[in-house]
């Protein structure tokens, strides 16, 4: 079957959220592996502060896809060209992290994999920039911080230590290195889809970044990327060909650290966002903002679903773990 035809039929959910009001818009785009593609945009980018139509080349806040598409092949790299050792801990480039209790901190143990695969005992959620206004102590205290450990799960907190560690090593802050092809640190207002309306900022937040965390510290390897669906589907081609990274960094990627996750991405389990009938062989992961990027390698086959279902709050039932389920699964469907 055609790309457009596949196109046609996983379109259909799309439709139906934004005719139901659950979102205001959004992007749909599929790639094959020789780099066929087809993309299909719909409904609004904006509401307020004014209106603005979604178009295929609107630029989205892609949130936690930075960490995929940035700081995971970034560190994989790093550990293929022998700068970093992934089962090395953290402190072998952060020698500093909490540096005040050396011998009795759980911190200092953790290694890079433990972070790429979010296996440590970092709390989820962390609303880092209630503490204070200044990055670099923000960065500090993150460091410093005697954090409660508990059962592993999905945290920011994983990435964001990445993120230092890639500001340690190149000598330069995240929103000083070079986001890759296609991609960037804001965007025109006028090109972009706008997320929320922020009651910490005061106003709606259209071509910079969401996330509160990631705007204190002023950038961060957790999100603050952003890219049209386009770029995303270059990204996904070139893991699907094998000319966007190494082979090894590419098999890390398809690599299982738990049964949920490999280095950086998720892996299909009951329930995941990509939908029930994609391969095993797939690799997928999500955005706040209601962005996703799903990698099919059997299939040679790739989709991202960029919406803007926090606009113009993140308080409503926008549907999003449903809407992307079933796309995934009609793009699948046999």
């Amino acid at each position: 079957m055609s790309l457009g035809a596949i196109l046609d039929r996983a379109f259909a959910p799309l439709q139906a959220a934004v005719a139901a009001k659950r979102i205001p818009g959004g992007v749909l785009g599929v790639v094959d592996r020789d780099g066929n593609r087809a993309v299909r945009s719909i409904g609004s980018a904006q509401l307020v502060p004014a209106a603005l139509p979604m178009a295929d080349d609107t630029w989205f806040d892609l949130a936690s896809l930075t960490k995929v598409i940035f700081t995971t092949p970034r560190i994989l790299a790093l550990a293929e060209a022998g700068i970093i050792d992934l089962d090395a801990p953290l402190t072998s480039v952060i020698p500093d992290f909490r540096q005040y209790n050396p011998d009795n901190s759980w911190e200092r143990k953790l290694s890079f994999r433990q972070c790429l695969g979010h296996q440590t005992p970092f709390p989820g959620v962390v609303p880092i920039y209630t503490y204070g206004s200044d990055p670099n102590l923000l960065r500090a205290w993150v460091l410093q911080n005697e954090w409660q450990a508990g059962p592993p799960v999905y945290s920011d907190i994983n990435f964001i230590l990445l993120g230092i560690a890639l500001e340690r090593l190149s000598g330069k802050l995240i929103r000083q290195q070079d986001p890759g092809a296609g991609f960037a640190w804001s965007a025109d207002p006028q090109l972009s889809a706008a997320t929320e309306r922020d009651a910490w900022r005061g106003r709606v937040i259209v071509g910079e970044v969401h996330d509160e965390n990631c705007y204190a510290l002023q950038g961060s390897g957790h999100a603050g990327l952003f890219g049209t669906a386009s770029s995303v589907l270059d990204y996904a081609q070139g893991l699907l060909s094998g000319m966007g990274a190494s082979p090894g960094s590419i098999a890390l990627m398809r690599t299982a650290l738990s049964p949920r996750r490999t280095h950086g991405w998720e892996r299909p389990y009951e329930g995941w966002s990509g939908g029930d009938r994609c391969s095993a062989d797939t690799i997928g992961h999500t955005g706040f903002t209601g962005t996703g990027l799903w990698v099919d390698f059997a299939t040679g086959r790739a989709w991202t679903l960029l919406t803007n279902r926090v606009h113009p709050t993140r308080h409503f039932d926008s549907g999003i773990i449903a809407l992307r389920r079933a796309v995934g699964d009609l793009v699948n469907e046999n």
